[in-house]
């Protein structure tokens, strides 16, 4: 009869362990179906004492070749948001291979880079072409965003 007992309990455990488990994994998995993007806006950076925040000589090229490399993209009506993918991606490298920069003006350029980054870590996944699009002109509007507080 305790064999039974115990028996019964060890699989009452595991059915209760494997069923939270279960759940657990279900909760996790990240769905982006209704999500939108965040956008550099929407993190809170803030102006310098209503100043644009300096960026250092280093960085500003990879900024300003990857903005080329976007408009290029949309001005010659590419397709190939791949390789724009990878383009941009291959310019957040050098910038942040190349960041010297520390303290508060550091801080805000984080808050507009990590979704800066996010967005081309999303378009190079993507698989529909409507919602590349979509997040193509997300990326321009994070390089208006990126005008409106840095320089």
């Amino acid at each position: 009869m305790k064999i039974i007992k115990i028996s019964l309990i060890t699989i009452l455990a595991l059915f209760f362990v494997w069923g939270c488990g279960n759940q657990t994994k279900t909760d996790m998995k990240d769905d982006h179906s209704g999500h939108q993007n965040h956008t550099p806006d929407s993190v809170g950076i803030k102006l310098n004492h209503g100043e644009k925040w300096l960026v250092n000589n280093e960085m500003k090229p990879f900024v300003q070749e990857s903005e080329a490399i976007l408009n290029e993209y949309l001005d010659k009506k590419k397709t190939d948001y791949q390789v724009l993918s990878m383009q941009l991606k291959e310019k957040n490298t050098g910038l942040i291979k190349s960041c010297t920069m520390d303290g508060e003006s550091h801080e805000e350029l984080h808050k507009w880079l990590h979704p800066h980054m996010e967005l081309i870590k999303a378009l190079e996944q993507e698989k529909d072409t409507e919602k590349a699009q979509t997040l193509i002109q997300d990326l321009k509007k994070s390089f208006e965003t990126y005008h409106l507080y840095f320089q």
